[in-house]
């Protein structure tokens, strides 16, 4: 186990750089990677999700602080969500076909957001008549698809809000953040309850992944452009799709 631990501490330090710059926690990257060097899927997952709490805790804070946190934009997705992933979570469908569908769907999002020269910005003010019954619905799919993948979906979220013009980049991270950290505890505690975590891996990589976050998000909510951090993120579904479609494929 240990030569797998060397491989992977400096590749999840990467990943959490580049994820938390626009929020995100990078499960969808851990889970990538940890395959490659030849661990489970079911074993990494609980692990993914504990640094995806502590990576998207980290960028949640940095975000909120730097005032650009909204709890009214959250809440009607959260409230389904949690109970979504903990359903995801606990069953074991594949989720070869969600994989499939929603790496390509990622990959266009990706594709889209990284050819954009200039910063998406609101069009108005989400009526709350519009917002909660949407966010209700679609936070609860986003939730049950990430309880079933093993990420936080953010990377479901991100796009859109961005999409819809109800945020800017930097909102939607601070958004994001928030979403992941709650599915994953909730995913995390639905596969606990399954067996327990390998926390001898783990608590390495959550020093690395909270080096690696700490800078990132730091630098997303307080030294990079709107533009800049829309195309990271572009960047970031790009990573995600690959994963997914990987997982598909391999399925």
């Amino acid at each position: 186990m240990s030569s797998e631990l060397w491989l992977l501490l400096p590749s999840f330090l990467i990943v959490s750089f580049l994820y938390s710059t626009v929020g995100h926690g990078g499960a969808s990257a851990y889970l990538a990677i940890s395959a490659l060097v030849g661990l489970s899927h079911q074993e990494m997952v609980p692990m993914a999700l504990s640094l995806n709490l502590a990576v998207a805790g980290i960028g949640f804070w940095h975000y909120w602080q730097a005032g650009y946190f909204s709890r009214q934009l959250l809440l009607p997705f959260v409230l389904t969500s949690i109970p979504g992933a903990f359903i995801g979570g606990s069953l074991s469908l594949s989720p070869r076909v969600f994989a499939l569908l929603l790496g390509l769907t990622l990959l266009l999002a990706s594709v889209r957001l990284l050819g954009l020269g200039r910063e998406i910005r609101p069009k108005w003010t989400v009526e709350s008549r519009i917002l909660w019954p949407a966010g209700l619905v679609t936070g609860f799919v986003l939730g049950l698809l990430a309880g079933l993948i093993g990420i936080g979906g953010g990377i479901f979220l991100s796009p859109l809000l961005l999409f819809l013009s109800w945020a800017d980049a930097k909102r939607t991270a601070a958004v994001s953040s928030a979403f992941i950290v709650l599915n994953s505890a909730s995913g995390l505690l639905a596969h606990t309850l399954q067996g327990s975590p390998n926390w001898a891996l783990g608590l390495p990589l959550v020093a690395a992944v909270m080096i690696g976050g700490g800078l990132g998000s730091r630098l997303g909510a307080l030294r990079f452009s709107p533009v800049t951090v829309q195309r990271l993120l572009g960047a970031v579904l790009l990573l995600a799709s690959f994963k997914l479609l990987q997982q598909a494929l391999a399925g």
